[in-house]
């Protein structure tokens, strides 16, 4: 037998050449990729969210929530989950086309402001039967409400907090399961504090930014899962159709 036809040459080969193609993953687990040729592009969550320990829920370890009610963002990304909360008064129809249309778990808001007392409870109690894996309460929604909505539903109820000034330790006593910590640019430092006081195990999802250093610091500061704002369908577009129009020529 030839050296070239020799099987241990041939696996020395093979190592050599991966270790040309994938130099990084020597450092940590290889993980194969499957792509498909007409849904490549879609949205990715920053590399840095995986660095959060993640919280289980109902059996599944999610570390990172896309925030989006873009039906086409929601079938087109590579987050765990999805946060679907926005700025009306929540409506089944658009909870049900969100989750039918994810391929991931959904959080659905259920109200906080406008929406609150019976009317949310019972929004919340249909989502669980629609299919949400939890629901989001709004920075305003009263401890006694959150209260009623944990007694109706069997998923986590999920309470936004805003500032240090929330009666966060109130939402926790009244039911709910999780924290989603959403102060802008102070986010880091809200998780910070309020880990502090609330102690290292319950769980804690909050918004990183755009960046990976960010997302990093809110990780540090003790945020178990990250949400991811993506750009709009418009703004994607917009990049689309400067391309189509450089590789078509300008319209004379």
């Amino acid at each position: 037998m030839t050296k070239n036809n020799d099987p241990r040459s041939i696996d020395k080969q093979i190592v050599s050449v991966s270790e040309l193609i994938y130099p990084e993953e020597k450092k940590g687990k290889f993980i194969p990729e499957v792509k498909s040729r007409l849904r490549s592009k879609i949205i990715k969550v920053p590399e840095a969210s995986y660095k959060a320990s993640g919280i289980k829920i109902l059996g599944v370890r999610i570390k990172t929530l896309l925030f989006t009610t873009d039906v086409a963002l929601v079938k087109n990304h590579n987050a765990q989950s999805v946060i679907a909360v926005y700025p009306f008064t929540p409506q089944l129809s658009i909870m049900q086309a969100i989750i039918n249309t994810a391929s991931v778990p959904v959080f659905t808001g259920v109200g906080g402001g406008l929406t609150t007392g019976i009317r949310a409870v019972n929004i919340a109690l249909q989502a669980e039967l629609l299919g949400a894996f939890g629901v989001v309460v709004n920075a305003p929604m009263a401890n006694d409400v959150i209260k009623d909505i944990a007694n109706a539903v069997d998923i986590p109820v999920i309470a936004t907090i805003v500032s240090y000034d929330d009666d966060f330790k109130g939402k926790i006593h009244a039911g709910a399961s999780i924290l989603n910590v959403s102060a802008g640019k102070n986010t880091a430092e809200l998780v910070s504090r309020i880990r502090k006081s609330i102690g290292e195990e319950f769980p804690i999802i909050a918004t990183g930014g755009n960046s990976d250093e960010l997302i990093s610091k809110t990780i540090e500061a003790g945020a178990n899962s990250i949400t991811y704002t993506p750009p709009t369908s418009a703004e994607m577009f917009h990049e689309i159709m400067i391309k189509y129009r450089e590789e078509m020529g300008d319209y004379k």
